[in-house]
C-alpha cells in the first residue's frame, strides 16, 4: 500500500494504512509463544514471500510465473524444515 501511494498516486491514506500494516506485522511476531523467536521470524519471512507473490497477483495484476511459485514453495519447505525438524 505504501508503494501504491508513493509510486502510483494512490491517496495519502493508502500510505498510512500500509505503514500501520507494516508496523503491526513487525510487532505480531513478538507475541508468539514458540520457544525460538529466530525460527518464528524465519517462518514469517517465508509466509511474507508467499503473500507477496499473491499480493502481486491479486492487487498489482502481475501474474506469477512458474519460477515465482517454485521459489515461494522452496521458502515454505525451508521454513517447515526449520520449524518442524525433530530436535533434542
Amino acid at each position: 500500500m505504501v508503494w501504491l501511494w508513493l509510486r502510483e498516486g494512490k491517496p495519502f491514506y493508502w500510505g498510512i494504512g500500509g505503514g500501520l500494516a507494516l508496523a503491526i506485522y513487525g510487532v505480531i511476531a513478538t507475541f508468539q509463544s514458540f520457544p525460538s523467536f529466530g525460527r518464528v521470524y524465519a517462518a514469517y519471512g517465508g509466509v511474507f514471500i508467499v503473500l507477496s507473490v499473491l499480493w502481486g497477483w491479486g492487487v498489482d495484476k502481475k501474474t506469477p510465473d512458474f519460477y515465482d511459485w517454485v521459489g515461494a514453495g522452496i521458502c515454505i519447505i525451508g521454513v517447515s524444515v526449520m520449524l518442524f525438524a525433530p530436535r533434542q
